[in-house]
Parts: structure tokens; sequence; C-alpha cells
């Protein structure tokens, strides 16, 4: 490697370097503006799913059933605030008379922000951790609809915390039972056979398939368990 070259690397290196100190002041300003907004809400249940759901489909149609049912039992309602799934949640969290919370990151399939979300509770995010801090921190609960890749990675992610003790244990709860299950199908007999999870962490999952379901659940739940912030 010549002089020249080795000095443009060594120059890019400090300027990425710089570039990474200034960062964290952004980073921080997510946390402040997040961590003001959502602690005035109340409590709250996340709602994940797809953002490629279509309007009069039955998961969206379902999420907005199940919005509207939590809403009614006095929760607000966080989504990803993109379309799919996440704007049947606001859409629902608004029919039940409930705050509605949008969590918003551009993305390739959520881009613009749904019309469902209250005006003070429209969110964006430039960090996906952020983002996710604030879904985990402010929730309640975690409603799982039929989703891909994004939403499989919030689903893990909250189950992790929980079962490392990490957050407090809330309820997370799978809705579709045909949807989901091949997956837990695939948790206990190969996940669980192999002994990378026990019955207790499998115990932390509910599977249901109606807005009564849900609201039911979170309920009881509560019924035996304080509401407070996760960590």
């Amino acid at each position: 490697m010549n002089d020249t070259i080795r000095m443009s690397k060594q120059r890019r290196w400090s300027e990425s370097k710089a570039h990474s100190s200034w960062q964290i002041f952004k980073i921080m300003a997510e946390f402040v503006d997040g961590f003001e907004a959502l602690a005035k809400i109340g409590p709250c249940i996340s709602i994940f799913g797809s953002a490629r759901t279509q309007p009069g489909q039955e998961p969206y149609e379902r999420t907005v059933d199940i919005a509207k049912r939590l809403a009614e039992e006095g929760f607000g309602i966080i989504s990803g605030g993109g379309p799919g799934i996440m704007e049947a949640a606001n859409k629902g969290a608004q029919l039940g008379g409930g705050k509605s919370v949008g969590l918003n990151i551009e993305l390739p399939f959520e881009q613009q922000a749904n019309p469902y979300i209250d005006r003070e509770c429209s969110l964006h995010f430039e960090y996906f951790f952020v983002r996710k801090t604030m879904f985990t921190k402010y929730s309640q609960g975690f409603v799982m609809m039929p989703g891909g890749f994004g939403t499989m990675d919030e689903f893990f992610e909250v189950a992790t915390l929980i079962q490392t003790g990490k957050m407090l244990q809330v309820p997370l709860i799978l809705v579709g039972r045909e949807y989901w299950s091949g997956l837990m199908h695939w948790l206990e007999t190969t996940m669980q056979k192999e002994k990378y999870i026990n019955s207790e962490d499998l115990e932390l999952l509910k599977v249901v398939d109606t807005a009564d379901e849900v609201a039911d659940h979170v309920l009881h739940f509560y019924s035996k368990h304080p509401l407070q912030p996760n960590f």
C-alpha cells in the first residue's frame, strides 16, 4: 500500500470516527423525545404485523377489531406507524376512543405515517434500536399479527427480553392459530426438544384467534399484575 492510499484511508477513518461521535447526540435526542412523548400516554398495547396487509383482508379487519376492543378497555395502541396491520391498529384505536400512537421509520413498505395516528402521538425514528426501545419500555402487552421478517424480529426480541429478565413479563399474544401453528410446532418439537428453550419459555406465549380472547387474556393478566413501565 503506497503512502497516498494509506493517508487517504486514515483520513476517511478519522472522518468516520468524528461522524460517529456526533451521531451519539442524534441518538440521545431520539431517546429523549421518545421518552418524553410516551411517558405521558399511559398504559398501551403494541400491535405488530405486516405492512403489506390490505384493508378488507381478514388480518387487517381482525386487527381493527382487536385494537378497538383494547382501546375500549382503556389501553392506548402503539403501532409502527405505517400501512397494513399498523394502519389497522391505529384505526381500531381511534374507533375505540383510545390513544393512537405511531412510531414510524422510513422503510420500503412504510414510508408515510398512516392517517389514524393522533397528531401528538406521531413520532419518527431514524434508528431501529431506539424505536424498539420505545416499544418495549412503554407497552404493557404485545399482539403479534401475521407478518414477515420484521414481525418475527419484534416477536423474538420481546420474547428474549422477557425470558432473560431484562423486562417485566407482559402478555405476548400471537393472533391466528392457523398462521402461527407451524412456528409453535417447531418451537415445541425442535427447539424445546434440543433443550434450547424449556416449557416455561413457551408458557410466555398465548395463541388466540379473536379480539375477545386477546382482551380477556390482557385483562386477566392485569388483574394479577400492576401496570407499570417494563424497565
